[in-house]
């Protein structure tokens, strides 16, 4: 394992992330790539810190070199993410893709991956989507018919996406070797505090939580030191997002919108556009809005990406499947050598790599888009154009 990579969020960077870089040094990485989500978030929100934040704290806690995850791709479903994820370390030169998982067996998160992708799978899939299940669900239900045990294995999270990992390095036929490791101390998505030699840790969502109900302050305990500092300074330019602020934001985009624009959005399917467009109409906050909208066919995350989506007008085959380029938000001054030999257009400028191509252009033009209406829902707004002008951080 000479170079890993990592696909995150890191919304916010915590203990747990500082960790698994730590894990992966011990375990001989020569250097480290990070594939960040960028501007956008895959629940379909913004992130809690902006870029040049998370970007620092990943590389001053070891990361090399974090490239972004444009946001029209972070904003997508497992399949999608993971599949944009991939492709991007793959063209930066990785041999490694590093990631947590309930289930730390590359072979078993390898085969179920070839499980989930063969025709074998369909009918029992579509018997139990008819019936009701959400994708996810009918998808573990029609796996373990065929291969008992690989059910339980599709119910876990960061399962899921591991195996979404796998799925994309054998569909894009990339030289990545999986390498799943151990989620330790606190579960995906839940309220779980624990330690990991001897720092607190607990999960990305519940930091979230503590920030915005109980202060910034709440949730430092759980991040390393020079994080800390850097996310009170952030704190202190008035940069971290602010939920009131997103709300308004994707309302008064979305009300002036009408049932055809909705039904072009991508994803939206089944006369889903009509239950947006009447629930638009009702909704005060983007909260009522993802209430009025759920169904049992129609999980809350998948519901907030197809908002986003509509408050930004993606609709389908607006980008590309994956990114056309690697856009470098920071690194370690001698990583940037590896930027020579990546199999995609490459660099530190958003605006230079725009220009090489109409999809490039493209994808930049609706990452800015993402990222402009993020800069409106901090708590003190900041300009537009930020995506074109922020400089990489370079330490």
């Amino acid at each position: 394992m000479e170079f890993a990579g990592i696909i995150a969020e890191y919304d916010p960077f915590h203990n747990g992330h500082a960790a698994q870089l730590q894990m992966l040094r011990a375990r001989g990485a020569g250097r480290i790539a990070v594939c960040i989500s960028a501007a956008a978030v895959q629940r379909g929100g913004f992130p809690l810190l902006p870029e040049p934040v998370r970007v620092q704290a990943a590389l001053q806690a070891g990361a090399d070199l974090v490239a972004a995850l444009p946001a029209p791709y972070a904003c997508l479903g497992a399949e999608g993410f993971a599949a944009a994820g991939v492709a991007l370390l793959t063209a930066l030169g990785c041999d490694t893709l590093a990631f947590g998982a309930e289930t730390p067996d590359a072979g078993l998160l390898m085969r179920a991956a070839r499980l989930v992708d063969s025709p074998a799978l369909a009918e029992g899939l579509q018997r139990h989507l008819a019936g009701g299940a959400t994708f996810a669900a009918a998808r573990a239900a029609a796996a373990e018919e065929l291969e008992p045990g690989t059910g339980a294995l599709l119910a876990s999270p960061n399962n899921i996406l591991g195996v979404e990992y796998c799925k994309a390095i054998l569909r894009q036929g990339s030289h990545l070797q999986p390498l799943p490791l151990p989620r330790l101390a606190a579960g995906h998505g839940t309220a779980e505090t624990g330690a990991i030699q001897g720092r607190p840790v607990a999960s990305a969502s519940y930091l979230r939580e503590l920030a915005w109900g109980r202060g910034l302050d709440a949730a430092l305990e759980f991040v390393p030191a020079q994080a800390a500092a850097l996310y009170r300074a952030a704190a202190d330019r008035g940069e971290l997002l602010d939920p009131d602020k997103f709300s308004v934001a994707v309302l008064s985009r979305l009300r002036g919108q009408g049932r055809q624009q909705l039904a072009a959005v991508r994803g939206l399917s089944e006369g889903l556009e009509n239950r947006l467009y009447a629930a638009v109409q009702k909704a005060a906050t983007v909260q009522e809005l993802y209430d009025l909208l759920k169904t049992r066919r129609y999980p809350h995350a998948r519901l907030r990406r197809l908002v986003l989506d509509a408050a930004l007008g993606v609709t389908e085959g607006l980008v590309p499947q994956t990114p056309p380029y690697l856009h470098v938000l920071g690194a370690r001054r001698q990583a940037l050598g590896a930027l020579r030999y990546a199999a995609l257009p490459a660099g530190t400028s958003l605006a230079e790599l725009a220009r090489g191509s109409a999809p490039a252009e493209a994808v930049a033009q609706l990452h800015s888009a993402f990222a402009d209406l993020s800069a409106l829902c901090r708590q003190r707004p900041m300009p537009a154009g930020l995506a074109f002008t922020a400089k990489p951080v370079i330490i």
